[in-house]
């Protein structure tokens, strides 16, 4: 049965805010019981154990940005192919994405895994907190094949319109995991070791949970085949090689922070890892925006609806700033009882209130950048993304970063971090709106609804 291109008719704006408010909803599942995870391990009273969830935090991101990547070509071919009406292609790409997720998640983590020390020393972690962080992490990153189907899976389903299944995957990994962690942390006394193992018990939950739909739901997965396989390594790859390398971008500029911060002590590291992880709680929404607009942006233009891929940026970014001073708002009258909560004093304390303060307002620019990569790798422009993450986290973090802490210390250092995310929010809204103005005749549509109907006639030939 013909899939439909939900995403063809109907309010933009409604689909917007649908589409990312359930990603998000999923997204801060999982992020709630990593807040959780950091609020149980501060109960245990040991400073070392608070900065090793900041370390390892850092290690996690740059895995699971590898995981978005792939995530972001599966949605953006599946929603294309949906768009063009060729659901056969549809279901292909989907299974070939998913097949590739895992062999290439599988080599990622096991690169990771093996350079874990030198990885934590890089960031700056040493001694008992080191140790603690590369103990826990070598228990999760073998996981992470397991996560890459649960999100290439959610994307898939994405692209497909139905956000609450792609929701529920993660819900189920998040309610699993904290159900899990007070057992595992408290109860059997295995303090960060617990911890890690209720992760990987829940990125079992979220693959199946991802799977099952896609199965049954929508028909959405094709029966493996090696030479179909081999034909869209490059389709695949071409995406997903560049969104990679754009979300890998965040966690380098990240890890570069943190190790800026280690070096005003672990009482620095432990509030900047609260700071973190209040992030994706406050922000679930704009992190959500990329996956969420991209399916939205991919099917109209698949369906060569130019005008409509405009309007569904400009939307978009009227929707980020709605999100955005709703959050800081209340994340600024709420920085005493958050700063209390995790029982943060001196600098942790200083480092919470800032972030709850003028920093919450600016991520806004960091939601024009996701928004903007939705466009650039729905668009036939990838490669624009990674300039922009690269450059973002490059040029627009180490020089800011470094003057920022030269003239106010801790906080100077996520000031600096937060002016060069408003710099690069405008390179990319110039970026995305030289490609919009490109008349429609020089737009890639015809390309890929060429490269669609190849694809059909040499698998019906197979």
């Amino acid at each position: 049965m013909a899939e439909k291109a939900t995403f063809l008719t109907g309010s933009l704006f409604r689909h917007i805010a649908v589409m990312s408010l359930t990603a998000s909803v999923g997204l801060m599942a999982v992020f709630a019981v990593d807040l959780v995870d950091m609020l149980f391990i501060s109960m245990l009273g040991n400073e070392a154990l608070a900065a090793a969830v900041g370390f390892a935090g850092a290690i996690l991101f740059f895995t699971s940005s590898f995981g978005i990547g792939m995530a972001i070509a599966g949605g953006a071919l599946v929603a294309r192919a949906l768009g063009s009406g060729d659901a056969e292609l549809a279901r292909r790409r989907a299974t070939n994405t998913l097949i590739y997720g895992v062999l290439f998640g599988a080599v990622f983590a096991g690169i990771v895994w093996f350079f874990l020390p030198q990885l934590t020393a890089l960031m700056g972690a040493t001694g008992e907190t080191q140790a603690l962080s590369v103990g826990y992490l070598r228990i999760i990153i073998p996981s992470l094949p397991l996560l890459l189907v649960g999100m290439v899976g959610g994307a898939i389903l994405r692209a497909h319109g139905n956000a609450r299944a792609s929701m529920m995957a993660t819900i189920w990994g998040g309610v699993v995991n904290a159900v899990l962690d007070p057992i595992f942390i408290f109860g059997l006394d295995l303090e960060l070791t617990g911890a890690a193992i209720a992760s990987v018990v829940a990125r079992f939950a979220i693959c199946a949970a991802a799977l099952v739909p896609l199965l049954r739901g929508h028909d959405a997965l094709a029966r493996p085949d090696p030479a179909l396989l081999r034909l869209d390594l490059k389709p695949v790859v071409t995406l997903a090689f560049p969104a990679i390398l754009t979300q890998l971008a965040t966690p380098v500029g990240q890890a570069y922070v943190t190790r800026s911060m280690a070096e005003y002590g672990e009482e620095a590291v432990a509030g900047m890892a609260i700071a973190a992880r209040l992030t994706p709680v406050a922000f679930g929404v704009i992190l959500a925006l990329s996956g969420a607009v991209g399916p939205i942006i991919g099917q109209n233009f698949g369906a060569g609806d130019l005008g409509r891929v405009r309007k569904a940026y400009r939307e978009s970014l009227v929707f980020t700033g709605i999100v955005v001073v709703s959050a800081a708002l209340i994340l600024f009258v709420l920085r005493a009882p958050i700063a209390n909560l995790f029982g943060a004093e001196g600098t942790a304390r200083d480092i919470v209130y800032l972030f709850c303060g003028p920093l919450a307002l600016l991520w806004y620019f960091n939601g024009v950048i996701f928004v903007g990569n939705a466009a650039f790798n729905n668009l036939g422009h990838p490669y624009y993304s990674t300039w922009v993450n690269w450059g973002r986290h490059t040029a627009g973090t180490i020089p800011f970063v470094i003057a920022g802490a030269y003239l106010l210390g801790a906080e100077g250092v996520l000031i600096g971090q937060a002016v060069g995310g408003v710099l690069f929010g405008l390179v990319s809204g110039v970026l995305v709106r030289r490609i919009m103005a490109e008349p429609p005749e020089h737009a890639e549509t015809a390309p890929f609804q060429r490269e669609a109907r190849l694809m059909t006639i040499l698998h019906r030939r197979h």
